[in-house]
């Protein structure tokens, strides 16, 4: 399979982005804020939805990262302990004064990053590197109830 490489320019394409890093795992120490370039950025290990059905479940190692970053805020993210495991659920987008807005990274267990962009520049690239993942990430079913999940 082809190394995935999607770019954001706007709030459509960012949900494309966000649903291709759904369960993404990464460390805090895979996150980096370059404030003089105005870039964020992160490395993560998605999970490869894309994988042919019937195909043992597999992870890449993806990189992410954001341009015309005005500001980030953290919120729950152990930033003294590079080891701590995060999974990311979603990046969202809130417009601001166009073409400006907030993108936040949302992490389980009440995690989040937000960033403040003068405009939507990203771009997401798979790095090379696949392996077999130990499972299938599980999301319960929108049918359930929600104390049953």
């Amino acid at each position: 399979m082809e190394l995935l490489k999607l770019a954001a320019l706007d709030a459509d394409d960012l949900a494309i982005i966000s649903t291709h890093l759904q369960d993404a795992i990464l460390r805090t120490g895979d996150l980096a804020y370059l404030p003089r370039e105005r870039r964020f950025a992160l490395v993560a290990r998605r999970f490869d939805w894309e994988s042919p059905d019937g195909a043992p479940p597999r992870r890449r190692l993806t990189g992410l990262h954001f341009e015309r970053v005005l500001s980030v805020r953290c919120r729950n993210i152990p930033r003294d302990e590079p080891d701590s495991p995060l999974e990311l659920l979603a990046i969202t987008f809130e417009p601001g004064e166009a073409p400006s807005g907030i993108a936040t990274l949302v992490f389980s267990g009440g995690a989040a990053i937000r960033l403040e962009l003068e405009c939507i520049e990203a771009a997401m690239k798979d790095l090379g590197p696949v392996w077999q993942a130990d499972s299938k990430p599980l999301h319960a079913s929108h049918d359930m109830p929600l104390d049953a999940a």
